[in-house]
């Protein structure tokens, strides 16, 4: 059987190309469903802010019946060249089925669609970048992903590897069982409050865009050094957390404030798959009243960020931070939270994230491949 690239053009295409997973996963028990609307509305450049700064071509992999087994995405975010000053171009939400000939179609049309825009490397998978999904997983097969976290086929990684991607950096994910708040921490914190340097607060849902504005300005500084950091713009920020504010828990959302500046914040979000393995993609007929009879039946969380901006770092935020989502946890019953992504070699938060009792059960891989001309 032979394969051929079809490119999305049309609405048809884009369904086709969404609605793929599920003939990829149909015996992946570990795998959950997205919003097919969400992802629609996601892929589509007159919503997305992210389209402002990048542009994204996606292809389908179809068989000799024109039945999609294959797809990919193509992206070059000129926010992520002029940061890092490289022409680089990503590649994402890749779907094939275990065949390294179709593995195969699809990353050489990577690798062409690089050639003719004068890339010098690609990297990926990503979502469509390291804001959103990013990463293929490599190992933690063995139970499901938590909310904004990629799942795949094992298999992937072969055939990544066998056509010539190489490891760029691995992403960690924890996991922290709430069983009691270490001594440590809590002297830690007892010590703090004595001090007085700062003031911790919930996020106040009431005002949310203003919210959500100081959000942006410390994740952008928090995170600017980070390794494949692309700040974020504020419409791109402001449309993800709308996407996420039908199931945030505002005291699950601290800010730190120094003398009334924004210092820092923590954000931890129900794991919201746990709603979405039963609504197979579709909020209709019945997708809301199961999403609002479950949501409040979750009992596990995922961290989804914890920073500090740099001229703060020395004040014992994170600390703080850390203690408050334990103690919080404790007393919501919660029983443990995934703590990712985290970069393999960012000692500053994985160090603290040890001690205070997390260990290492998922790992996902950015691949990148230098192009030639």
């Amino acid at each position: 059987m032979g394969f051929k690239l079809v490119k999305v053009e049309t609405r048809q295409d884009l369904d086709r190309f969404v609605r793929l997973p599920w003939k990829i996963y149909k015996d992946q028990p570990c795998w959950t469903p997205p919003l097919i609307r969400e992802r629609k509305t996601f892929l589509n450049p007159d919503i997305n802010p992210f389209f402002e700064h990048a542009e994204a071509d996606l292809f389908l992999a179809v068989d000799d019946n024109r039945s999609p087994v294959g797809r990919i995405a193509l992206v070059h975010d000129r926010n992520y060249q002029d940061l890092h000053s490289e022409s680089v171009g990503m590649f994402g939400m890749f779907e094939s089925g275990d065949d390294p000939s179709l593995s195969r179609l699809l990353l050489d049309k990577a690798y062409q669609w690089c050639q003719e825009r004068g890339h010098a490397r690609l990297m990926g998978p990503m979502n469509l970048s390291t804001n959103h999904e990013c990463g293929l997983l490599i190992e933690g097969f063995d139970s499901p992903t938590m909310f904004g976290i990629p799942y795949n086929p094992e298999y992937y990684g072969k055939h990544f590897e066998a056509w010539g991607l190489q490891k760029a950096k691995d992403l960690l994910a924890l996991r922290l069982d709430f069983v009691k708040v270490p001594d440590y921490l809590e002297r830690a914190a007892k010590k703090l409050k004595q001090r007085n340097r700062f003031t911790v607060r919930c996020l106040d849902l009431s005002r949310f865009d203003k919210e959500i504005s100081i959000l942006w300005d410390i994740y952008n500084s928090a995170w600017g050094l980070n390794w494949g950091f692309v700040p974020m713009t504020q419409k791109e920020f402001e449309f993800s957390a709308r996407e996420m504010k039908s199931f945030i828990h505002p005291e699950f959302c601290l800010i730190a404030e120094v003398k009334g500046e924004p210092a820092g914040f923590s954000l931890a979000l129900p794991d919201v798959n746990q709603v979405l393995k039963g609504m197979d993609g579709s909020l209709f007929p019945f997708g809301w009243a199961w999403f609002l009879w479950k949501k409040n039946k979750i009992d596990v969380f995922r961290v989804l960020t914890l920073g500090v901006k740099k001229k703060y770092r020395r004040l014992g935020i994170d600390a703080w931070l850390y203690y408050e989502i334990y103690r919080l946890s404790l007393e919501k019953k919660i029983k443990w939270c995934e703590i990712s992504w985290l970069l393999e070699d960012n000692k500053g938060i994985l160090e603290p994230m040890y001690r205070i009792g997390g260990t290492i059960y998922k790992r996902h891989r950015i691949y990148e491949r230098l192009i030639t001309s």
